[in-house]
């Protein structure tokens, strides 16, 4: 019987949307690795985030070397769940190019909650204080306006999740 081809699970949403919970879900099969943004900024550069031009940066240095580890991953037959923002154009082009290296299928997963849904998850994800980053509601209007859904020209297996994970 043949092994089922890898698959690189994408996820694009607000803050607070759901995505790292769905990502969790996502990689408990065997043969699944979860690979999360937000874990590896925090472990290597935390102290150097203070503003969104800081993120871009260091997640482009991220990006750099995780695209072809992921890739390589994909390739030997290991699925990836990438928890990485694809919630610009120009992060999805970079994903893209992961998947054009492989002969992996994928899965992208649009969680779409409403605002105030993703507000009071980020509300409640503050208090608790156990994500690598506190996010005021100021931040997440800022970040938000550079939210830009994928289109379907974009060549994506689409998966909408309307109220998150």
């Amino acid at each position: 019987m043949d092994k089922p081809r890898p698959t690189l699970h994408l996820l694009c949403g607000k803050i607070a949307a759901g995505k790292s919970t769905l990502a969790a879900k996502l990689a408990e099969p065997d043969g699944t690795i979860l690979i999360a943004e937000d874990d590896w900024l925090g472990e290597l550069f935390r102290e150097e985030l203070a503003t969104a031009r800081d993120y871009v940066r260091h997640a482009s240095k991220l990006r750099a070397i995780m695209g072809p580890h992921v890739a390589s991953l994909l390739n030997a037959g290991l699925s990836v769940v990438l928890d990485f923002q694809a919630n610009t154009v120009e992060s999805r082009r970079w994903m893209r190019s992961i998947l054009d290296t492989t002969q992996a299928d994928h899965q992208f997963h649009i969680l779409a909650p409403p605002d105030e849904v993703c507000l009071e998850r980020l509300r409640e994800r503050n208090a608790q204080g156990d994500h690598p980053f506190s996010v005021t509601e100021e931040q997440f209007h800022q970040i938000s306006r550079y939210f830009a859904p994928p289109s379907s020209e974009e060549g994506f297996n689409l998966v909408t999740h309307r109220d998150g994970a």
